[in-house]
């Protein structure tokens, strides 16, 4: 229960003039930018305006901050308050605007002093109790603050490790606005941050060794880890395509920071941080249903657009089970994002700008029964209705993808021998070796793993020689530019995995058995 605090503030009609400032932030998509907050008491009859293109949410700060105060000891102002966020011309919407409200009204009011409150960057949502709630998008809020010069940042208690994952930050973790009158007043100490957990996340992580069989699909699984190239495993059902895909994230590395700051940002904003974590450290796995709309993949709703699957995805993998049965204009959604990282929604009077840098995994049976490539030869699909399920997945689409596998049924006696394959943790191994090998090659580049590299750089800087491009040139007269360009780079990943220099001969081969679709699982 929250006690009344030991002085009690009355403020009637006002017979002069009060003016007070603070910070706070509007997000955009993951990027910010500091608003000021100011708060005008000023003559006339008693009403509250917010000005600066407010939201819904936002103009209904005025009742929550009215509560909020009266339940700290402070009454409301018996006069005209004006609030004006500036720059007026940008969009602000959500609720984090609430701390900065009752701030810089406080401040108006002179409860708090001004000089204190005018520097601070006040983020969090106001309960009717005084309480100050966690709010969404703490981390590229606070990135903003500072990107901006601020050096203070009021958060909610609950956003604090979140918050404190910004260096240079001086962060003053509160929990009730009780608390911060009591700080800006001298009155008491700010509280102190609570720990935080920076390990890496292990918990679901599935086990590779659980796979019986699948030596195709296991090697392209770790092809695909280890150059981050988007993978299609397609067989019949029950073959075990879900369960290679769903293990792929066992086997990739941990994010580095850079790239764990921008998950983070983005599941920030989505509000899907773990429990009890400020950091995602591992790579995420998002798989959708394939009843997901085009929106739910690459981002939308009304208002600010909010991230789709595509972005929630960033740095870690997309994985569409039953891929030919999601609708072709969520399909075709993809192309973009796979070739630029990012998505781009338009709205009438603003654009967001989401990360989506994933790896793509598809898994899809080989025709409407999935039957065509068992041993029991009880497929009755037509060749036309092979054909056309097999063009849901677009020719356009398709040439994106740069290891296509054929999983076939796990004969009985090695599913029942109880043998177990290789660990996760023991391909993971490799897996980092491989980045390793990649990321001290592009040392000098803004990219880290062979996936990234572009097509020019490629044939340029990095371009297969002697009896490699002899096999290229033989194997892939049919293959588009693009399909040369993903050749390369399977090349270079089969190469670092081999601990060779250079791609040989053999790796071009079987980079274009991946790309052909040639390659098949256990027989």
């Amino acid at each position: 229960m929250v006690m009344a605090p030991p002085w009690w503030i009355t403020v009637g009609a006002c017979s002069d003039v009060a003016l007070a400032r603070t910070r706070s932030v509007a997000l955009v998509g993951v990027r910010g930018q500091v608003v000021d907050v100011e708060v005008d008491l000023g003559r006339g009859l008693p009403a509250v305006v917010i000005v600066g293109l407010p939201d819904a949410a936002l103009n209904e700060a005025r009742d929550r901050v009215r509560a909020a105060l009266a339940n700290s000891g402070a009454t409301f102002p018996d006069t005209r308050v004006t609030i004006n966020l500036s720059p007026a011309s940008l969009h602000k919407h959500g609720t984090a605007f609430d701390l900065a409200l009752a701030v810089a009204l406080l401040a108006a009011m002179e409860v708090v002093p001004n000089r204190l409150t005018a520097p601070l960057v006040c983020l969090g949502e106001l309960g009717l109790d005084g309480s100050i709630r966690a709010v969404r998008g703490i981390l590229p809020s606070v990135l903003a603050a500072r990107a901006a010069g601020c050096e203070q940042v009021l958060v909610p208690a609950a956003n604090a490790g979140e918050a404190c994952l910004v260096p240079r930050m001086d962060v003053r973790p509160v929990a009730h606005l009780l608390e911060v009158i009591g700080a800006l007043r001298g009155e008491r100490e700010w509280p102190d941050v609570v720990p935080f957990d920076l390990g890496p996340q292990e918990d679901g992580l599935l086990e590779l060794s659980d796979i019986a069989g699948q030596p195709e699909g296991r090697h392209a699984l770790e092809v695909a880890a280890a150059g981050a190239h988007h993978l299609l495993l397609q067989g019949p059902p029950g073959a075990g395509k879900t369960l290679l895909a769903e293990r792929l994230p066992s086997i990739l590395p941990p994010l580095i920071e850079q790239h764990a700051l921008e998950v983070t940002a983005v599941h920030s904003v989505a509000g899907l941080l773990p429990p009890g974590r400020a950091l995602v450290s591992r790579a995420p796995f998002q798989a959708p249903h394939h009843s997901a709309s085009p929106a739910a993949l690459v981002g939308g709703g009304a208002g600010i657009a909010r991230p789709g699957a595509v972005s929630l995805a960033h740095r870690g993998v997309l994985f569409l089970d039953e891929a030919p049965e999601f609708g072709s204009d969520a399909l075709e959604a993809l192309r973009q994002p796979l070739e630029s990282g990012q998505i781009v929604l338009a709205r009438s009077h603003t654009s967001v700008t989401y990360p989506a840098r994933f790896q793509l995994v598809l898994a899809a049976n080989p025709c409407p029964c999935g039957r065509v490539l068992d041993r029991s030869g009880s497929c009755r699909c037509t060749p036309m209705q092979v054909r056309r399920y097999a063009g849901r997945l677009s020719g356009p689409l398709m040439d994106r993808i740069d290891l296509q596998v054929a999983v076939t049924d796990v004969p009985q006696a090695t599913l029942l021998d109880g043998s177990l394959g290789e660990a996760s943790a023991v391909v993971a191994d490799r897996v980092l070796a491989a980045r390793d090998r990649a990321a001290a090659r592009l040392a000098e580049t803004p990219w880290t793993v062979n996936s990234e590299v572009p097509g020019p750089y490629l044939r340029h800087r990095l371009p297969l020689e002697g009896a490699a491009l002899r096999r290229l040139r033989a194997g892939g007269s049919s293959v588009t530019a693009r399909g040369i360009d993903r050749i390369i780079r399977v090349s270079w990943t089969l190469a670092d995995l081999g601990g060779r220099s250079a791609p040989s001969e053999d790796d071009v081969g079987t980079a274009l058995g991946f790309r052909m679709g040639q390659l098949r699982g256990a027989a």
